[in-house]
């Protein structure tokens, strides 16, 4: 069965559940896992050389949250005795991370929410999540 399992995170609720659902799964195949969380980049302004927040702040910021979010999956994994790696990762388009770190880390299966904190684009299923379905050669669990 499945011997690598990858959950992205974003926090959100929906993403808890996908989180349970890989749990679940590589316990009953006796796998282990892999989480990501994907970090915006900064978003500079052609307009004006003044930002609202300076670069390093938001940096900073961004992996605090993001570190927060992939220690709550490691955590979750753990307590259910399963091995499972944490990363971060700055990205324009975070499918393309996904797939990227799904590829680096030998991973056979994607679990990942329906849909996540990505406005109005992502009314359905998110808008990375069906990139991901769309582009992934591996199998992906998507949940609701």
């Amino acid at each position: 069965m499945y011997k690598r399992i990858l959950v992205p995170t974003d926090g959100s609720e929906i993403t808890a559940k996908a989180i349970q659902t890989a749990v679940a799964l590589a316990r009953l195949s006796g796998g282990s896992m892999t989480t990501l969380c994907v970090k915006e980049p900064f978003p500079y302004s052609a307009i004006s050389e003044m930002q609202p927040v300076p670069p390093q702040e938001f940096y900073d910021a961004q992996e605090r949250i993001a570190a927060a979010r992939v220690k709550a999956v490691v955590d979750s994994a753990k307590d259910s005795g399963l091995n499972c790696d944490g990363y971060t990762v700055e990205a324009l388009h975070p499918w393309e991370a996904i797939l990227d770190h799904a590829k680096q880390q030998g991973c056979d299966l994607i679990v990942m929410a329906s849909h996540g904190r990505r406005g109005v684009s992502a009314l359905l299923l998110g808008s990375e999540t069906s990139r991901v379905l769309t582009h992934s050669p591996l199998p992906v669990l998507v949940v609701k």
